[in-house]
C-alpha cells in the first residue's frame, strides 16, 4: 500500500469526461489499496478524485492552504485534512506525505506541482515515482517539447527517464507500483 499523490485541475468549468477520469482514478487507487493524497479541495477534478477514492474505500489525505479554506473549497469529507500557511508549504507537505505522484490533466497549478516533484527528483532529493497520464493526448505537445529539451541539451536524458508517461491511469499505476517494488 502506497500513498499516491494526484495532481489535477480544480476548475469548476470542466467537461464531464475529465471529472469522470478523476473519479475513476480515485476508484482505481482505492481498488489497489492505496491512500490518496490530494490538494485538499472539493471542486473540479480534485474533488472528483477524492470522492472516487472514498467511494472505493480508500483513505484520503488532503493538504490545503488556509487561503483556500477561507474560500470554502476545502474537502471537509477527507479522512485527514491538513491546513498549511501557503502554497509552498502545501507542496512540501504533499511531497513528504506521498510515495508516488500521478498527474492527470490540469492547468498551470497542476504543471507547477508536476515540475516541482520532478525537479526535486532530478536533484536527488527523493526517489519517488512520477507519472504523467496523457489521456486522449492531453499532454502530447508537452511531452514532445520536453523530448526536444533533451535533444538540445537543455535537459538531461536521465531526467526525462524519471517521468513515466502513460495513456491510461491503470498503466501509470502499474508502472508506479513496479518502481515502488
Amino acid at each position: 500500500m502506497a500513498a499516491i499523490c494526484v495532481f489535477c485541475a480544480s476548475s469548476r468549468k470542466l467537461e464531464k469526461r475529465w471529472l469522470d477520469l478523476a473519479d475513476e482514478t480515485g476508484r482505481e487507487i482505492a481498488r489497489r489499496d492505496h491512500t490518496l493524497v490530494s490538494g485538499g479541495g472539493c471542486v473540479g477534478m480534485m474533488g472528483s478524485v477524492a470522492d472516487g477514492a472514498r467511494a472505493g474505500g480508500a483513505y484520503t489525505l488532503g493538504v490545503i492552504p488556509q487561503s483556500l479554506v477561507d474560500r470554502e473549497i476545502a474537502d471537509t469529507a477527507a479522512d485527514e485534512l491538513v491546513v498549511t500557511d501557503g502554497m509552498l508549504s502545501r507542496k512540501a507537505l504533499m511531497i513528504e506525505k506521498s510515495d508516488a505522484f500521478l498527474t492527470l490533466p490540469g492547468g498551470l497549478g497542476t504543471l507547477d506541482e508536476l515540475f516541482e516533484v520532478w525537479t526535486t527528483a532530478m536533484l536527488g532529493m527523493h526517489r519517488k515515482p512520477i507519472a504523467l497520464v496523457n489521456c486522449d493526448g492531453f499532454y502530447t505537445g508537452l511531452v514532445e517539447w520536453l523530448r526536444g529539451l533533451a535533444l538540445t541539451s537543455f535537459a538531461r536524458v536521465d531526467a526525462l527517464d524519471l517521468l513515466i508517461v502513460a495513456d491510461t491511469v491503470p498503466a501509470a499505476l502499474d508502472e508506479i507500483e513496479a518502481r515502488l517494488g
